[in-house]
């Protein structure tokens, strides 16, 4: 068969090539055990330019544990490079989960009779803004299902001037990204004009076969306008997008290659790779059977992707939900994990009462409080931030790109974290956390490289002590 792979191409089926994925799986295993093609491909990633979809294949299917070890210290070391010990705070907001897809994986597809359908109301999103204002979150992701009855695009740029409208006591969201179903053009430029950060997208599945397998109906049943619509976002002048593939749907090794050719694809046609890669994995869920998908990916095999992905896309910013354990998360923070969420709720609702999960798209792991993973990450020696400067600065797009790939991002971001962390602190945190938080900011606070940031740094963290919000370089 012809192999038709273009990553500048605009068309679903040439840069993310079938044919392509399924050489590069059989080029990558032929060469399981070929240590110096892989020391070659490791020192390549050492640079901090990235890999190829095929060289990154390579050092996924290396079996020498000396190997490995070295995959993962450089993953390490990369991230840090890069990121350095920030780990950035989110939560998401469930706003609807009236759906019309029939994705069987998913309990929100529309076949599905057991799960309560809702949609918050304008007043039922502040009040649920209210409460994750109370436990110190700056940033929120939305989600909604699809549903232009129920969740039309009016509704959703609604929803997010109510998020930022909301006000209460110290709190306010400064950043809103937004996960809805792809879209037009038009509705993208909309978004763009109502201020959000990131738009995240899910592919779900690289494997055009199985994708329409597991989505049977329904608008998002197109697998071309699915996978499609990062180009359309980049279009409307979305320049911050987020990729993701929901591990355990299908081979591993099909979808990290396709995860990887579709970034490579947005920086051939756009010259901005993704914002964001998220690393989901299939877990169980209302009316949904985990065990039904039989390719679900094991802890060794997700550490070892999580790796993969730092060392070839080595800019783009990480993230994990609480699908993932405390155990699991812990481990990946360290290879390269960027972003979690704390304090989660995946419920419509869930934030101001207690709905005990009856609209749950899926189940949580890791259920500890907002405080309680603060503390956690203090004590493992992580910087909790709750920064959203660099979208409010401006720095998008092409803009943030190439201060990640130089590894200059960090001059803004470390005191930008320890100014956001001394908000939370100050305004949220249980007194253990704070006690251990301020011994964290006046450790890391002389870690900070310029003279003349660390001074100013030092002074604005004064001035939140003493009442002032809201400083960043």
């Amino acid at each position: 068969m012809m192999n038709h792979y273009d990553k500048a191409s605009g068309q679903a089926d040439e840069f993310i090539c079938h044919e392509e994925i399924i050489d590069t799986i059989g080029y990558a295993r032929e060469h399981a055990d070929d240590r110096a093609l892989a020391e070659e491909i490791i020192s390549k990633a050492a640079l901090g330019k990235g890999l190829t979809h095929r060289e990154a294949a390579v050092l996924a299917e290396c079996r020498d544990a000396g190997l490995t070890e070295k995959i993962f210290s450089l993953a390490r070391e990369l991230k840090k490079r890069i990121y350095g010990n920030r780990i950035v705070m989110f939560a998401p907001l469930y706003l609807s989960d009236w759906c019309v897809n029939g994705c069987v994986y998913c309990p929100y597809h529309a076949a599905n009779r057991h799960i309560p359908r809702k949609r918050l109301s304008m007043e039922e999103i502040r009040r649920e803004v209210i409460a994750l204002q109370d436990m110190g979150h700056k940033r929120l992701a939305i989600e909604s299902g699809e549903d232009p009855k129920h969740s039309p695009i009016s509704y959703i740029l609604e929803a997010i001037d109510t998020i930022y409208g909301t006000h209460h006591r110290n709190g306010s969201i400064r950043r809103v990204n937004v996960n809805i179903a792809a879209t037009t053009v038009d509705n993208y430029r909309l978004l763009k004009e109502a201020g959000i950060g990131t738009y995240i997208l899910f592919q779900e599945t690289y494997n055009r076969h199985d994708y329409e397998r597991l989505h049977p109906s329904g608008p998002k049943s197109d697998y071309a306008w699915h996978t499609e619509a990062m180009d359309r976002a980049m279009q409307g002048g979305i320049d911050d997008v987020g990729l993701g593939v929901l591990f355990g749907l299908e081979s591993w090794r099909y979808d990290l290659v396709g995860l990887l050719m579709h970034a490579e694809h947005l920086e051939a046609k756009f010259g901005v790779g993704p914002h964001t890669i998220s690393v989901p994995r299939i877990c169980p869920a209302d009316d949904i059977d985990a065990g039904a998908f039989p390719d679900a990916v094991p802890d060794d095999v997700f550490c070892r992707i999580v790796a993969i992905i730092r060392l070839a896309v080595p800019y783009t910013g990480m993230i994990i939900s609480t699908r993932e354990s405390e155990r699991v998360r812990a481990k990946v923070l360290e290879l390269g994990i960027s972003q979690i969420s704390g304090g989660s709720r995946t419920s419509v609702g869930g934030y101001a009462e207690d709905l005990t999960d009856k609209t749950a798209q899926f189940d949580i792991s890791d259920r500890r409080t907002l405080d309680q993973v603060v503390s956690w990450l203090i004590d493992m020696g992580h910087i909790p931030s709750f920064c959203t400067a660099c979208y409010r600065e401006g720095r998008t797009g092409d803009r943030f790109m190439a201060l990640a790939k130089r590894g200059k991002i960090a001059d803004c971001c470390q005191p930008n974290a320890l100014m956001t962390l001394m908000e939370y602190l100050q305004d949220y945190a249980s007194a253990p956390t704070r006690e251990k938080g301020m011994e964290l900011i006046a450790r890391e606070l002389r870690n900070i490289g310029s003279d003349r940031v660390r001074e100013l740094t030092g002074e604005r963290l004064a001035e939140i002590r003493e009442g002032k919000r809201d400083f960043r370089f």
